[in-house]
């Protein structure tokens, strides 16, 4: 007969850990409104513009009224000393600068977004 979860008391707090991870991975999070500067690569505004931002630390996506685009793995030797950036499919740069911050630059285009994001409990 298999022992009984009460008879080894480490298995105790099991459930509500697995039901725990479980909400926190099934999350509904679905991104925040964030001011953007569009200006050009020589720092002529351009105007601003609001996106949709998705923050999910390795990697973050924005979503504009004519544009989305997904930054894919953001790559970084030291995110103490260098700012994480990938590459898009598009072609733009994906930059996260700080928990609050992205910046996507597109080159042939010569313009870059910067995107600032309230802080949580500031919406």
């Amino acid at each position: 007969m298999p022992p009984r979860l009460s008879a080894v008391p480490f298995l105790r707090p099991l459930p509500a850990v697995l039901v725990l991870l479980l909400a926190a991975c099934s999350s509904d999070y679905k991104g925040v409104e964030c001011n953007g500067q569009r200006q050009s690569l020589e720092g002529q505004p351009l105007g601003n513009v609001q996106g949709l931002v998705v923050d999910r630390f390795n990697s973050f996506s924005v979503t504009l009224p004519d544009l989305t685009l997904d930054s894919g793995t953001l790559q970084s030797t030291n995110r103490e000393l260098y700012i994480p950036s990938a590459v898009t499919r598009d072609g733009w740069l994906a930059q996260r600068i700080s928990d609050r911050q992205f910046s996507i630059i597109n080159s042939p285009q010569n313009q870059m977004i910067t995107f600032n994001c309230p802080a949580p409990g500031q919406l």
